[in-house]
């Protein structure tokens, strides 16, 4: 049977519209032409697949994947496959757009693509994930390859599934391509601190916004993190901030959150999870829902999570100076709206959340050139890379007096906007 998929789950708003609204307010800024803007807000082509997978009890159940190419301007399309029953082709449109403002933004040859399955990554086994992942990457062959559309990991999916989808490419075209996906296994061709990536950067990215904005502390520990989200985003920037010294006080997954005023434990958490799936249960300070995590007082607030997680209804109740999104699409426009308001500092996610992307580009370069880095180099290349793409986006929003959002999709489409004028609408 089809996988059925209850939209009452998800938020009222569209999050298409979302990325849309927000396209909108940057153009206003742009001395562009209109058919370039009009132009930007379609995505390039969009596919969907319905296929057959066998369950380990010999049944067949069918599933539905997206894949959606929102531009190419810059370069080959590049974004990550989700697993989740909250995917659709809505989310896909906004998710492929917000990877070409992403790639645009820190000056990478791509444009913006995304991927997903509507399933529960959860409830099927090894061998089912095996067999979905195959049968879908298949039914991706005639958009994919290594200089057309490079696909990543992203929520419910990892670096086997990335194997799996490699290996189906390899075996299809008869020899092995390493560069068809990135944040696959190191083994057979993935980078050094592919993992660690996203997670790491957002916390590079929030150092330079508190010492921007003067809000730096000689003693880290005095700064206060709340994460919300404990998948490998939110858990590899929480580690990486406490490693610093940071004082994490609240994190949280799909099962709730864990507070305490006096700093938690990221590496036993951490192996807390590993052992029992979630958070839930966990004893290292006081039961929060996710919602009320967003309420804590902290420092710099952390959106890990999914998309349309701060809107109208609880921005005001938002108790953090500063927000780095970690997350895809965190905050709505009407959300912004009221954070810029009550002068909450907002690090947007497409440049917050860009070391992963930054990374994979990393690993893209090696497998065409066969030639692999160590870690240290991989992350003094993506410490530098998102320290300048933040300060650009600093200027920006310095020069037209917007927030940090307006300021980075300025960049990201003007970008855009420049390479489509120069190469021209084809025929």
């Amino acid at each position: 049977m089809v996988v059925a998929y209850n939209h009452a789950q998800r938020a009222k708003t569209s999050v298409y519209a979302d990325a849309l609204e927000q396209y909108n307010r940057a153009v206003n800024y742009l001395n562009i032409d209109d058919a370039l803007i009009d132009f930007m807000r379609y995505p390039r082509r969009e596919f969907t697949v319905n296929f057959p997978v066998r369950r380990d009890n010999g049944s067949v159940e069918m599933f539905t994947g997206y894949r959606v190419h929102h531009s190419t301007v810059l370069g080959p399309s590049k974004g990550g496959i989700r697993y989740s029953l909250a995917v659709d082709l809505d989310e896909v449109r906004a998710l492929a757009m917000w990877m070409t403002w992403k790639c645009a933004l820190v000056g990478l040859p791509y444009g913006g693509a995304k991927g997903g399955v509507v399933v529960d990554p959860k409830k099927m086994s090894q061998g089912e994930l095996e067999r979905l992942t195959r049968r879908y990457a298949a039914e991706l062959i005639p958009l994919i390859s290594p200089h057309a559309d490079i696909p990543a990991p992203d929520m419910g999916t990892n670096g086997q599934t990335m194997a799996w989808f490699m290996d189906t490419y390899s075996m299809t075209v008869g020899y092995s391509v390493p560069a068809i996906v990135t944040g696959k296994p190191v083994i057979i061709g993935g980078s050094q601190g592919r993992v660690e990536a996203t997670g790491r950067g957002t916390i590079v990215v929030m150092i330079e916004a508190l010492k921007g904005r003067s809000w730096w502390k000689s003693i880290p520990g005095e700064t206060r993190l709340i994460v919300q989200g404990f998948g490998n985003v939110g858990a590899n920037a929480a580690e990486y901030a406490q490693t610093l010294g940071f004082k994490i006080v609240g994190v949280s997954d799909v099962s709730g959150g864990v507070y305490n005023p006096d700093g938690l434990d990221i590496h036993s958490l951490r192996e807390y999870v590993d052992r029992n799936g979630t958070l839930e249960g966990s004893d290292f300070g006081e039961s929060v829902s996710n919602e009320e995590l967003l309420a804590l007082p902290c420092d710099v607030l952390i959106p890990a999570a999914m998309e349309g997680q701060i809107t109208r209804h609880n921005a005001h109740l938002v108790k953090a100076k500063m927000i780095v999104e970690g997350a895809n699409g965190p905050t709505t426009p009407e959300a912004d709206d009221i954070l810029n308001d009550m002068g909450v500092f907002v690090v947007p996610d497409i440049l917050a959340n860009a070391g992963g992307v930054v990374v994979s580009y990393f690993e893209w370069v090696q497998d065409l050139q066969s030639f692999f880095w160590d870690t240290e180099e991989v992350f003094r290349q993506l410490q530098r890379k998102m320290a300048q793409s933040y300060y650009a986006t600093e200027s920006t929003a310095d020069k037209h007096k917007v927030p940090m959002r307006i300021a980075a999709q300025i960049l990201a489409i003007r970008r855009v906007a420049d390479a489509l004028k120069t190469r021209g609408f084809y025929p």
